[in-house]
């Protein structure tokens, strides 16, 4: 293993994550927010945790009620006047409807006057969920759409319909209310409805695409699921106000600037990375092999969300899994690595951010006696990097902008 190279890596991304953790940008959003009436603070998402008690610290008074509703591990203390509840992602559980359930309690039967903060972030579509139909049925969607590759927009695009509080639907409950929303993207481009599937945003999405979608993966739906997708979601709201205050773009910039300053020069391949994550690393490393033999030192970005579709049984994420494709095209490079990462700590249903390989990696693999292609057949890219110290473990962030791969060509 490169140890530079690794060092390197993991200051990059940790440096990355570390400039687009949310404190400042929600302290900056707030700026100037001093309603007149009640306050009720809701928080949503992967950051719920981070972000509520930023906004606690900087409104003027104490709230008259909150609720945060983030995901297992990511609750780090108490917030005044606030409770915490942590519950299931990528595949909401109980305890997704249980916190649900206590924000729509704290802001029932709400006045004109009232406002509603809601602090949302990535991973809402799981944490924030009221299901139109039987729980059990929701979660084995949500296992479908995980399990047969769809993307993002296409997975919210169902969701929202058989949800009682995403597609706008949260916003309308809470109306007369108005609803001031601070967002922290993970969505490619920042389109607010699907943000967590959009519980304060319109829905420009229609019946037809949901059907569209389910008849395309061939999901396994009830008579009761199908209706719900036939049911139009809201097509405008006039209770909300929504800033969006931060997104992969930030991610991107701040590695950069990290890689300037180590004496990297950066090269922004994209923002908007949405493929096969084993197709991802092995472009990537192509990129890295074309470029390693200039005798200087560069860094390659790609900013973005990719997918994994499941063929086997294993463990695993799509950093993880980006990272591991990318070994094969690496192997014997002396001055290359990629390291990719999620900017939540998290990658896939694992205690890891992500995944780092190099020139050496596919040889320690193969004295590990693992097959990377075998391993990549049965989507276990975890236990793989595990045994060759290539795991990158962050812990929770309190951020959720998207993943970052970083490729670093170092001196020959």
């Amino acid at each position: 293993m490169n140890q530079k190279l690794r060092t390197d890596a993991e200051d990059i991304a940790r440096s990355a994550i570390e400039a687009v953790k949310p404190d400042e940008a929600v302290k900056r959003a707030l700026t100037g927010f001093r309603p007149e009436g009640r306050v009720f603070l809701a928080a949503v998402g992967k950051a719920a945790w981070q972000m509520a008690q930023a906004a606690v610290r900087e409104l003027p008074r104490p709230v008259d009620g909150g609720v945060v509703v983030t995901k297992y591990g990511h609750v780090l203390g108490d917030i005044p006047g606030v409770a915490c509840y942590e519950a299931g992602h990528p595949v909401p559980d109980e305890n997704s409807f249980r916190g649900t359930e206590a924000v729509l309690e704290l802001t029932r039967n709400l006045l004109p006057t009232d406002t509603v903060l809601f602090l949302l972030s990535g991973g809402g579509s799981a944490l924030f969920e009221q299901p139109l139909i039987p729980a059990e049925e929701l979660q084995d969607v949500t296992k479908q759409l995980l399990a047969c590759g769809a993307d993002i927009v296409e997975m919210n695009t169902i969701r929202k319909r058989l949800s009682g509080v995403k597609g706008g639907r949260f916003a309308l409950y809470c109306a007369p209310a108005q609803v001031e929303a601070v967002v922290l993207s993970d969505i490619l481009g920042d389109p607010l409805d699907m943000i967590a599937s959009g519980p304060a945003a319109a829905d420009p999405s229609t019946a037809e695409q949901a059907r569209a979608i389910a008849e395309k993966y061939a999901l396994r739906l009830s008579e009761t699921a199908w209706g719900c997708l036939d049911k139009e979601t809201p097509k405008t709201l006039d209770n909300v106000r929504t800033q969006i205050i931060g997104s992969v773009r930030e991610l991107c910039r701040a590695a950069a600037e990290r890689c300037r300053e180590l004496g990297y020069e950066p090269v922004l391949l994209t923002d908007r990375l949405d493929c096969e994550a084993r197709e991802a690393g092995r472009f990537l490393a192509a990129v890295l092999g074309t470029h390693a033999g200039e005798g200087k030192k560069l860094a390659f970005l790609a900013g973005g969300e990719t997918v994994v579709h499941l063929t086997g049984p294993g463990l695993g994420g799509r950093n993880q899994e980006l990272a591991l494709a990318a070994s094969t095209g690496l192997a014997g490079l002396s001055n290359a690595a990629l390291i990719s990462v999620g900017s939540d700590g998290t990658d896939g249903p694992t205690d890891a951010a992500g995944g780092y390989v190099d020139g050496d990696t596919l040889a320690a693999l193969k004295a590990a006696g693992l097959n990377v292609y075998e391993v990549l057949a049965d989507n276990d890219a975890y236990h793989a990097l595990e045994a060759v110290g290539g795991l990158i473990k962050t812990g929770p962030t309190g951020t959720n902008v998207n993943d970052v791969s970083i490729g670093l060509i170092g001196e020959a």
